[in-house]
């Protein structure tokens, strides 16, 4: 059974065991030495998270980078720290075959989140309970950039598979207001139209510094009625996560070990400017004029860890966070029409780039698989660039990925560029924002009908190589 994790303090005592987390033990300035080291922690190979016990004129620490490396993401799955990649996208798969696992409800005496409360809106102050910074320079204010936000659907608010638990930037514009960015294909932006239809306020509970697992579930791109928290009881390997019920509305649940949690609604038909951000494609966001939430409870731990990440030019925590959480789902939405499929490397820009290795079964049998990719929900907003390679062809290995480009594609036929489609409105070469072009390049063998008029016969390993594999491997061990 794989070592779970049901709040962050847990996961955190994990990677300090495992010299995976370093504490700044001298006071820091929230500006810029919070940002300054996230980006200085994503420059190092198998980066640990760091820890800030006193940051100058707020009372409670800060952690960053706590998903920032391949070795902190395999100890959030209670794998050793030197799983690679592959295995590490074969793990999850192999559990996201569990879903769906119902998630433990705590009583609120029993959910560390409850030991604090705020429960006059006059007296809450978030520039008192969050050590707020700006990530980087030119960000129009102080945001959550890791937060988990939770919402129910409001013409089913009782259906928990339309519970929604999702990431979206968190703008703080007062003591007890923020801003929230909603995109048109978010699963939140359903929830809010149903609402505003109706005049409606959202509720909503935001919740800052969770167990790791929640953390990525919530930024994973699952199908609307799919439970988030009963995905985080699969990858757990069968054990539920624990959560409480929200202190303002019954059919809304939080992460029992939440750090703070924040309680309020979504004013209806209101909208303020939001932005500009650094965002996850390493540039600004500009500003758009974006939804605002009143904050009227917040609950939370004794001495808050406030969690937040850096986004800046990849790779930055916020790749390893969304790398393979976008590469599993879309495996299994495309896999189940086409089980030729083997594996989807979507951890290029949340998947704004995406590899993916089958078998052929036909002629075009390639762009057949790319356009499923792009008729899924993710997909068909995010993903921009799609290479198509044969299931000899490692998508997680770019050398073999560059080979397949140099060796298999003929660009009269196999690169297709197909005009005025969705696209990510962040990514700042779709144009207006929000839509792009879509390029689909075909790497694999042609197949019959398909014109092939070359054979190609591939190279064969030599008999014997995997024992040398295997001892040279062991030499470099004892070195």
């Amino acid at each position: 059974m794989a070592k779970v994790y049901q709040d962050l303090r847990s996961f955190l005592s994990t990677l300090e065991e495992n010299g995976q987390l370093v504490r700044i033990k001298d006071e820091v300035n929230p500006e810029p030495d919070i940002a300054a080291a996230g980006r200085a922690a994503a420059n190092i190979e198998n980066a640990p998270a760091v820890f800030f016990e006193k940051v100058k004129g707020y009372p409670y620490s800060v952690v960053t980078n706590v998903h920032g490396s391949w070795a902190n993401h395999a100890l959030m799955l209670g794998m050793p720290k030197t799983a690679t990649t592959k295995e590490q996208f074969h793990e999850i798969n192999r559990r996201w075959d569990k879903f769906p696992v119902k998630p433990e409800i705590l009583n609120r005496e029993d959910a560390p989140c409850k030991e604090n409360t705020i429960d006059n809106p006059e007296e809450i102050n978030l520039f008192e309970i969050l050590p707020l910074y700006r990530i980087n320079e030119q960000d129009s204010g102080f945001f959550l950039s890791k937060a988990s936000i939770i919402t129910a659907d409001p013409n089913e608010p009782d259906n928990f598979d339309k519970l929604n638990v999702g990431t979206y930037r968190i703008q703080v514009k007062g003591k007890n207001r923020v801003g929230i960015q909603a995109l048109a294909f978010h699963d939140i932006a359903i929830q809010l139209e149903a609402a505003e239809r109706k005049n409606k306020r959202v509720p909503i509970c935001i919740t800052v510094g969770n167990s790791p697992l929640v953390t990525y579930m919530a930024s994973t791109p699952v199908m609307y009625t799919q439970n988030e928290y009963e995905f985080v009881g699969a990858l757990q390997d069968g054990v539920p996560t624990q959560i409480v019920k929200s202190d303002l509305y019954d059919n809304l649940y939080v992460p029992a070990g939440s750090e703070v949690v924040l309680e309020g609604y979504i004013e209806p038909r209101v909208r303020e400017v939001e932005g500009p951000f650094g965002e996850f494609p390493g540039s600004y966001s500009g500003s758009r004029r974006q939804c605002v939430i009143t904050i009227t409870r917040v609950t939370h731990r004794t001495n808050p860890i406030f969690e937040n990440l850096y986004l800046g030019i990849p790779w930055t925590e916020i790749d390893y966070l969304m790398a393979l959480n976008t590469s599993v789902p879309l495996y299994q939405q495309i896999k189940r029409d086409f089980p030729e499929v083997q594996a989807v490397n979507a951890m290029y820009t949340h998947g704004i780039g995406c590899i993916i290795s089958t078998k052929v079964r036909f002629g075009g049998f390639g762009k057949e698989v790319a356009f499923r990719l792009l008729s899924t929900p993710h997909g068909g907003s995010y993903s921009k660039i799609i290479i198509i390679v044969d299931e000899f062809v490692d998508p997680f290995n770019l050398p073999q990925v560059m080979w397949a480009l140099t060796t298999r594609v003929r660009p009269d036929k196999d690169v297709v560029v197909i005009p005025n489609c969705p696209g990510m409105p962040l990514d700042p070469s779709s144009y207006p924002a929000g839509m792009h072009s879509k390029l689909i390049i075909d790497a694999t063998t042609p197949k019959d009908p398909e014109p092939n008029p070359r054979e190609v016969e591939l190279l064969e390993p030599p008999v014997g190589y995997e024992k040398y594999e295997i001892l040279i491997r062991e030499l470099l061990a004892k070195m």
